[in-house]
């Protein structure tokens, strides 16, 4: 039994655009670097509603400002584990 992959219907974008992959993998349905791009905004766009600084998220999650500058440029590719260390340092106050 063979399972395609859902295509969009027509007349409809995917959400995240299709990239290129290795010769033998079939393509990610999704642009990874639109993913980092977006997550970054979330962390960055959190953050601020929270009215915290870098330094702040970086003290309370033990991670460096410089990462967390990166990952709020979508330049980042953090772990799971890092943000659960985002995300716990963010609501905690």
């Amino acid at each position: 039994m063979d399972h395609k992959p859902a295509q969009p219907e027509a007349g409809t974008s995917p959400r995240f655009s299709g990239r290129a992959a290795p010769p033998g993998r079939p393509a990610l349905p999704y642009s990874e670097n639109e993913f980092l791009v977006r997550l970054g905004d979330r962390v960055r766009t959190t953050r601020q509603l929270r009215d915290m600084s870098r330094r702040e998220l970086a003290r309370r999650s033990g991670i460096s400002q410089r990462y967390i500058a990166q990952i709020e440029a979508g330049k980042g590719n953090v772990s799971i584990v890092l943000l659960l260390r985002i995300a716990h340092a963010i609501r905690s106050d």
